[in-house]
């Protein structure tokens, strides 16, 4: 079974999940779709002493609640609803949710498409299911995140993401993302496989499509706000970044102008005198400052050209000194 970790996402998914679960009496098959969802994801058929019975297991109370009662009012069985703690490796503690059913755990397992008609388990989903109308596509993908989804909450990069409990299950909610018009993604983290949205947009659309209009909107507009702030930060911070590199490169050229004024004494243009000297004058100022300070003002690009042949005339200078020393 699966547990949430200290760095999975908590409060946002359940108040999804209490949504979902909150939906009014359906349709039937709409029902049997979504309970065929839950109990593949949430974790499905085993064998206790050669009699074969359901156990599954979720985070969400109302998501037990939903099943245990749909299984005795839908299907006509009995279940357990029995509630229990665990203790994770990181200190905190984790409640499950687990619904069972013991005595016609084998007749549920057909009616809920976990066998087919021969008595073989399905590893995927029913196809009456992945092949079935819109509504019982929607109601699968329900019972899917119900049972296994989680959901980015503001201020991380968003994602949608279903954890499989086989790939034949990930391949039929791939399959029928793609009858709503969605694309999802299948990947492997570590031991478990996941079917993964990632666009903002289109969590939005899927979180409306299963049934979560109200959470749908409340995480997409806490995630714009997030988002946008975020740029605002970023594009403050490049602003910052951009004004020291312009400040320390300032700082290196005036150090270049000095001893460029050293070397070459008299013996320089008066446009790249005047140039230099301005660099000087004014160490902290940017080249378009420098060309509006000069008499008369020029572009920033002629006062960076004049301080540059300036630079690129000491440097000649003191090479043709070296060699005249060497000779």
């Amino acid at each position: 079974m699966f547990a949430v970790s200290k760095g999975e996402t908590v409060a946002l998914v359940d108040e999804v999940k209490d949504e979902l679960a909150g939906i009014g009496d359906e349709a039937i098959n709409i029902r049997k779709a979504e309970a065929s969802a839950l109990i593949r994801f949430g974790g499905g058929l085993r064998s206790l002493q050669k009699h074969l019975v359901v156990i599954t297991q979720f985070s969400n109370a109302k998501v037990a609640s939903w099943l245990h009662e749909t299984i005795r009012t839908v299907y006509g069985h009995e279940a357990e609803l029995v509630q229990t703690a665990r203790n994770l490796p990181d200190g905190h503690s984790m409640t499950w949710y687990s619904v069972r059913v013991f005595h016609a755990g084998g007749a549920l397992a057909l009616q809920s498409g976990l066998l087919d008609r021969r008595r073989h388990p399905v590893k995927g989903l029913p196809d009456d299911v992945v092949q079935g109308n819109i509504s019982q596509v929607k109601a699968a993908w329900r019972g899917a995140f119900m049972a296994r989804g989680f959901l980015s909450e503001p201020g991380k990069p968003a994602f949608l993401e279903i954890i499989c409990p086989s790939g034949e299950a990930a391949d039929a909610l791939i399959y029928m993302a793609r009858r709503l018009g969605i694309t999802v993604s299948k990947r492997k983290v570590m031991s478990s496989l996941r079917v993964t949205l990632r666009d903002p947009d289109v969590i939005e659309r899927m979180l409306s499509l299963m049934g979560a209009v109200n959470t749908a909107r409340e995480w997409s507009g806490k995630h714009s706000e997030t988002d946008n702030h975020g740029k605002t930060n970023r594009l403050a911070n490049f602003d910052d970044a951009n004004m020291r590199r312009s400040a320390k490169a300032a700082v290196e050229a005036s150090e270049k102008v000095t001893h460029a004024f050293h070397v070459l004494g008299d013996d320089i243009p008066e446009n790249l005198r005047q140039a230099g000297q301005l660099r000087l004058d004014h160490r902290e100022a940017s080249l378009e400052e420098l060309g509006r300070l000069a008499d008369p003002p020029i572009t920033k690009d002629a006062i960076a050209g004049r301080i540059r042949r300036l630079l690129q005339l000491c440097a000649k200078v003191e090479k043709q000194r070296a060699v005249g020393q060497i000779e």
